[in-house]
């Protein structure tokens, strides 16, 4: 069954509740969100009871086994909740689990909590149980590209707007940082009434909560997004990230340029070469359009320079290597 977007669930649980959800995901904010509709949906419906079994190590399988057949004394219908932050129930796990696929018990909504899964778990045969029957919610990252519309969204439900102008200051205050992007919205909702804010007001308003993690900086380098890649480097550099694992990530996707350079000369199609240079989501859509405006001369030279900033980091050779890299990073998104 395909994941449903947490809106697609909030559009579902309008029209009724299913006997099982399951929710994982990255994203810690949209998982506990997905989670909170659940309850109060369930709430409304009048599942009063609540039951919570946390798995843990040591954690008896058998208690599911029993909260699937005990009958409450209290109140008719009852929602069961399975808490599974390691994301791995373990071989008497996984069989309690596809139990419950096969017979969710009645008069009970269950809903199963699960960090983000790799591949290997999602294919799993408990997993796969699950998905045939549960409503199954993703929390996915929201990247730079969605966070607009997903500010916008938020925004338009408590009854306010943004020009484009002041939604751009408003993504680069939050961006990385979901939470804090909430919290800023919500925020808005209790110092301004209804209708279209504007800039001044968001620029005395909105925190700067932007987070960067090392590895988005690909998509700012290699999109050319100077503003954005400054941003970025100096938000890395105040919250004390390694140097070496910035250069680290520029290195590799300068060498990932180059081959891909080379497998597109040996008539090779960039799509055939996505695994073997790792190039996923919005890597994949931008590595062609950065190899021919960057040219192999100046990736050459962009290796030697990484050699360089190396030998700053390991204080062989002067210069800052924070400077350094960031001239090395504009003159690459220019």
């Amino acid at each position: 069954m395909p994941s449903l977007s947490p809106d697609a669930l909030n559009a579902g649980l309008a029209k009724g509740l299913a006997p099982l959800y399951l929710v994982h995901g990255e994203e810690a904010l949209l998982a506990l969100e997905a989670a909170d509709a659940v309850r109060g949906a369930a709430r409304a419906a009048g599942y009063l009871e609540r039951e919570v079994l946390t798995v843990e190590s040591g954690f008896d399988w058998s208690q599911l086994t029993d909260s699937m057949s005990s009958v409450s004394l209290f109140a008719s219908l009852k929602l069961l909740e399975i808490r599974i932050p390691g994301g791995k129930p373990g071989t008497e796990g996984a069989e309690a689990l596809q139990r419950l696929a096969s017979a969710p018990p009645q008069d009970t909504v269950t809903l199963i909590t699960l960090p983000k899964l790799d591949k290997a778990q999602q294919q799993s045969k408990w997993f796969t149980a699950l998905d045939k029957i549960a409503q199954v919610v993703e929390a996915r990252p929201v990247g730079r590209a969605e966070l607009p519309g997903w500010i916008a969204r938020r925004l338009k439900a408590q009854g306010q707007q943004l020009g484009a102008e002041a939604l751009a200051f408003f993504v680069d205050r939050v961006e990385g940082n979901l939470l804090a992007a909430r919290q800023e919205v919500d925020k808005l909702a209790l110092l301004y009434p209804k209708g279209e804010l504007s800039l001044d007001d968001l620029q005395a308003a909105v925190a700067n909560v932007a987070r960067f993690d090392v590895f988005q900086l690909s998509e700012a380098w290699l999109s050319g997004d100077t503003p954005r890649l400054t941003r970025m480097l100096d938000g890395l550099m105040a919250e004390g990230e390694a140097p070496v694992l910035v250069l680290w990530s520029l290195a590799e996707d300068v060498r990932m340029l180059l081959k891909l350079r080379q497998g597109l000369k040996d008539g090779r199609q960039a799509r055939d070469m996505a695994r073997e240079l790792r190039l996923w989501g919005e890597k994949q859509k931008l590595a062609e359009p950065a190899l021919r405006r960057i040219g192999p001369r100046k990736l050459m030279a962009a290796l030697s320079e990484c050699a360089r900033i190396d030998r700053q980091i390991k204080g062989v050779e002067p210069g800052e290597p924070w400077q350094t890299m960031r001239a090395l990073a504009t003159r690459l998104a220019a």
